[in-house]
């Protein structure tokens, strides 16, 4: 049995230990947000998808390809359908390296939760599972950019399946964020549902590590201020609030994130689009990027609050 074959498993069995628990305090499975199970879930999620046996999660990698299956066995174990054209969206497409470019094969994660009012319309989740893999001998883990923001989706979906969502909801993991946002790329060019049908984008992009300034950034309010009211109204949850902007032609450089994150390429298809991330911290795409860094109730506490962002947004479009 592979060393990743055995992660996998061992964590399978958390959940369902994890999932026993909440089913005994609460009689509703999965755990609803902010139980113990919620925050065991959500770190346990990030420490395998951030562990040195994931060699940095980089796209075509062996650690990649355990990431996904990762993934794949938490949707199936919350019962998470998948969509029609299947589980998997295998592309093959040109991207960067260090070095160049080269042409780049990864494969994008679905998931399909029907919604109870305006199922004929879509929200798509995304989140990117890989990151850069190992440079100059060192893993490049990546927790917070992006094993975090896969946990957080996770958690949407897990809270999803609990109080189904209004609109039909697509989750997708995607793969070669960090090569040139290639998984969205290919995923617009060929989504499971007509691009007419896909009410917005909203992208978890490093959820974690709020401790920075106590803030989980809203982008792309700028673009389609109708959000905003809706996001506003939301409390803070614990020591994270919401905060808006970096979207506006006064945010330049490294300081606009509207191209940051795989939500440019639906930005770019003309879609809707919100990008929920934290602000860079001195770990960001170092080898220090570990799941020993983030705080947990800091991270609980964002996932929540990004949850909570959902609920308004699936409550409050079509409205």
């Amino acid at each position: 049995m592979s060393p990743f074959r055995r992660l996998i498993l061992s964590s399978a069995a958390a959940s369902l230990l994890l999932a026993g628990c909440a089913a005994n305090e609460t009689a509703v499975a999965p755990a609803a947000p902010q139980t113990p199970a919620f925050q065991a879930q959500l770190l346990e999620d990030v420490r395998i998808l951030a562990s040195d046996e994931m060699q940095g999660r980089d796209t075509g990698s062996a650690g990649g390809e355990a990431a996904r299956d990762y993934i794949v066995g938490r949707l199936e174990a919350l019962g998470v359908q998948a969509p029609l054209m299947g589980r998997l969206q295998p592309w093959e497409m040109t991207g960067h390296t260090r070095e160049g470019s080269k042409v780049w094969n990864g494969v994008n994660v679905l998931g399909q939760i029907p919604g109870t009012r305006a199922s004929h319309r879509y929200i798509v989740i995304t989140a990117h599972y890989d990151h850069v893999g190992v440079h100059e001998g060192q893993i490049y883990n990546g927790a917070d950019d992006n094993a975090s923001g896969v946990a957080t989706m996770l958690a949407l979906a897990a809270e999803l399946k609990r109080e189904a969502p209004e609109h039909s909801v697509l989750l997708v993991a995607l793969d070669g964020e960090e090569r040139g946002l290639l998984g969205a790329r290919h995923f617009v060019e060929a989504p499971p549902v007509p691009l007419t049908s896909i009410a917005m984008n909203l992208n978890f992009d490093m959820t974690a590590r709020a401790e920075t300034d106590g803030k989980l950034w809203v982008t792309g309010t700028y673009q389609h201020p109708q959000f905003r009211p809706i996001l506003e109204a939301l409390p803070a949850e614990g020591p994270v609030a919401l905060a808006f902007g970096k979207d506006t032609p006064q945010d330049v450089g490294a300081d606009n994130w509207v191209e940051a994150s795989d939500h440019a390429a639906f930005h770019r298809a003309g879609l809707p689009f919100l990008y929920l991330g934290v602000n860079y911290h001195p770990d960001y795409h170092r080898p220090s990027d570990d799941f020993e860094r983030i705080d947990p109730a800091v991270f609980a506490s964002s996932t929540q609050l990004a949850i909570d962002a959902f609920r308004a947004l699936d409550q409050a479009l079509g409205r």
